[in-house]
């Protein structure tokens, strides 16, 4: 393997359909635990006006500097100027289930849902309870992914890897 496919990282996307909880929980992990392997990303296909707002709490409440998250549409990814993907999440079941855009760099795409925090009724405690709860899970999965070196891994290995992360 060369050098230069060893030291490559891969654009990983995070989505899911509002791209104001889940998705952006689990790229605030990546981000935190990706490199020098893996970028973060997250958008939806339908995303709200700004990530939910106990989302931001709980990143804050971790020690994540969350000024730069902000709820984006899928499509600023298959722009022809958008960086290329390697690997997407799906992190809900609607995002899942959608048709998605033509990604860049023909991404692999692997399904990790998780309940969505957003629903959450209750008690602000309990809410904040379940979004704590969410990260908790998205978190113990990218704690899986960034285990593994996406460049000394083939394909196949890699897709079997990261659906048993995701079940």
């Amino acid at each position: 393997m060369s050098a230069n496919s060893s030291s490559r990282v891969w654009n990983v996307l995070f989505l899911c359909t509002g791209n104001s909880a889940r998705s952006i929980l689990a790229e605030a992990a990546l981000a935190r635990l990706g490199p020098p392997h893996y970028r973060a990303l997250s958008a939806g296909s339908a995303p709200k006006s700004a990530p939910h707002p106990v989302a931001i709490e709980t990143l804050k409440g971790l020690g994540y500097d969350t000024d730069g998250f902000r709820s984006k549409s899928w499509d600023e990814f298959a722009r022809p100027d958008a960086p290329s993907l390697d690997l997407i999440f799906t992190v809900c079941g609607n995002a899942a289930d959608e048709v998605c855009p033509v990604w860049p760099g023909h991404p692999m795409t692997i399904h990790w849902g998780v309940e969505d925090p957003a629903a959450a009724v209750g008690s602000e405690e309990s809410v904040r309870a379940f979004f704590r709860k969410i990260y908790d899970e998205l978190l113990a999965k990218v704690e899986s992914l960034v285990e593994i070196d996406p460049n000394g891994i083939n394909r196949e290995a890699l897709r079997d890897r990261l659906d048993a992360i995701g079940r």
